[in-house]
């Protein structure tokens, strides 16, 4: 038996029939929400490219969107679970404060990000905050602009006009962190990078190797590897540095997790930390104090940036309801060094 070309109202959203029109997802959303100001010859495309893909509205989206509190959707994909808990826990409070209603939707590829985005749009949010990696996506954005869907994004290294975004200075903390690291005598120190499609990793590679020039140090090209922000990335990457014939003296790390893999190794392979080898993260998440030794690291104050990321995005909101233009407001909030036990100076001999 043949199958049927109609797509299932499962797999299809508003983005699909707008497409299918040759219409904008905001037209596309306004005749199906019977916009008395879309005209006779538009809605009628609109409803048949609808009925050709069989597309199904959203019930549930539209008695949301009946109500007039914020309705603020928050799409991650983070793969490190400790950041995330922290943002979750800044939002989930600034939300309860402000009466606005939480959504939360998970995603991983390209075709589960649109279909979160669309699940988003089905709920009827004013907006939607990206956490890293998705506040760098350029698509993920463009389909949230496409549905005139605000957009706040958390920890991007490139905010942009139009966009309002909390941050701290990347840079600026790693090299902090790699000038504590020459403060204490190191001369021999490796970088495990983070996820390359993430601004701040980028930053803060940045910031290492520029920090290590202006000592005069050249970092050679084995003391900087790949990581992707994850535990297992890390466990990699340490490895690789610490069977170098001149391995480091110091390691320091893009975010925290990749750092507790490398103390695991370094434990693995008989090196006492910090006394044969230093140790250093970013972030600050719970587990720069739960493994042994605590970890040096930079704090970056994630819950604060969530509760940021919503009194943002009710800012834009309350601008777009108004019929102001957008805020675009940018604030980056304070990093600090903390100094713990896994950096101290470099061995002797």
């Amino acid at each position: 038996m043949a199958k049927s070309k109609r797509r299932t109202s499962q797999t299809v959203t508003i983005l699909d029939v707008a497409s299918r029109a040759g219409v904008s997802p905001m037209t596309a959303s306004r005749v199906m929400n019977n916009n008395p100001r879309v005209g006779e010859a538009m809605r009628d495309r609109v409803l048949a490219a609808a009925a050709e893909l069989n597309y199904r509205p959203n019930l549930a989206g539209r008695s949301l969107r009946s109500s007039n509190a914020a309705r603020i959707g928050l799409l991650y994909s983070n793969p490190s679970a400790a950041y995330l808990n922290q943002l979750m826990i800044g939002v989930l409070e600034e939300g309860s404060l402000s009466g606005a209603q939480i959504l939360v939707e998970k995603c991983s590829g390209i075709r589960s990000q649109r279909a979160a985005v669309q699940r988003l749009l089905d709920t009827g949010v004013d907006g939607v905050i990206l956490p890293p990696p998705l506040c760098d996506s350029r698509q993920t954005k463009r389909e949230l602009d496409q549905a005139n869907i605000t957009v706040v994004a958390v920890a991007t290294g490139a905010p942009v006009a139009g966009i309002s975004s909390v941050r701290i200075d990347d840079y600026q903390g790693a090299s902090a962190m790699t000038q504590h690291l020459l403060d204490l005598g190191h001369t021999a120190i490796a970088l495990i990078k983070g996820d390359p499609k993430h601004t701040p990793a980028v930053l803060r590679a940045q910031g290492f190797v520029d920090t290590m020039a202006r000592a005069g140090l050249t970092v050679p090209a084995e003391h900087i590897v790949p990581g992707l922000f994850t535990y297992r990335s890390g466990l990699a990457a340490a490895s690789t540095l610490l069977k170098l014939k001149n391995r480091p003296t110091a390691i320091l790390s893009s975010n925290d997790d990749m750092a507790a893999a490398v103390v695991a190794v370094a434990h693995g392979m008989g090196l006492r930390v910090p006394g044969d080898l230093s140790v250093t993260g970013f972030d600050d998440t719970p587990v720069a104090t739960t493994i042994w030794p605590t970890l040096t690291t930079i704090h970056q104050p994630v819950t604060a940036m969530g509760r940021t990321a919503v009194r943002l995005m009710l800012e834009e909101i309350r601008c777009k309801r108004s019929g102001k233009p957008k805020a675009g407001n940018h604030q980056v909030m304070k990093y600090s060094l903390v100094k713990r036990e896994s950096s101290a100076a470099p061995p002797r001999g």
